[in-house]
Order: structure tokens, then C-alpha cells, then sequence
């Protein structure tokens, strides 16, 4: 499973939030296989902080060459690198206020 931060949480959340918070999924999932990336948007500095703080990806949509400058410093620190957002993804941002039922039936809806 891949597990996507909202657009531009890299910036406004930052890396130590995206990391407690797929620590907090992995803890209650433990059997579960996911994979995590911090959306920075086009903030490199947002891209940098979570290279640095070591997060497992990133998403910068910035300009191209600065993203190959950003693509080489995460293939260093070991982190992956994409820098356009995954298509098929179950986005919850509308729901915020939905109840737990109906968050556990569009989650069941999605993975099928």
C-alpha cells in the first residue's frame, strides 16, 4: 500500500508529522506493507528538510532542473524520488468530518 501526504504537507505539516504518522499507521497495521511519500510540492526547502529528515519519498513538482539536482541528493540519502503525485490514490481530504463507518466503507470500496 502507498500512503501519500496531501499536496504540499511538506511544507505546511513537515517531515517529523509524515513520519510519526506512518509510524503511527505501520504500529497499528503491523502486518500491513506500505510505502510512504511526503508531497513537497514546489518547495525545495520542504524537499530538502524531508531528504534530510530521511523520510522514504518524495514528491517535488518544482521546476525540472532543480528536480534533478533534488532526484540526485535523495538517491544519496537513499530516498525515493517522484516528482508527480500517483494517479490512482483514495484521497479522504473531503471527508474530514465523516463518520468512522463511513470512512472504513470508502476505504473497503477503494481496495476492492
Amino acid at each position: 500500500m502507498l500512503l501519500v501526504s496531501a499536496p504540499n504537507a511538506g511544507g505546511y505539516a513537515g517531515p517529523g508529522w509524515f513520519k510519526a504518522l506512518a509510524a503511527a499507521a505501520r504500529e497499528t497495521v503491523p502486518d500491513a506493507r506500505c510505502y510512504t511519500l511526503l508531497d513537497c510540492g514546489d518547495n525545495v526547502g520542504a524537499a530538502l528538510a524531508a531528504i534530510r529528515a530521511e523520510v522514504e519519498g518524495v514528491i517535488f513538482t518544482g521546476r525540472p532542473d532543480v528536480a534533478r539536482r533534488l532526484a540526485d541528493i535523495a538517491r544519496q540519502h537513499r530516498a525515493h524520488f517522484e516528482t508527480k503525485r500517483p494517479v490512482d490514490a483514495l484521497d479522504l481530504g473531503e471527508d474530514f468530518f465523516a463518520t468512522r463507518e463511513d470512512l472504513e466503507r470508502r476505504c473497503a470500496e477503494f481496495l476492492g
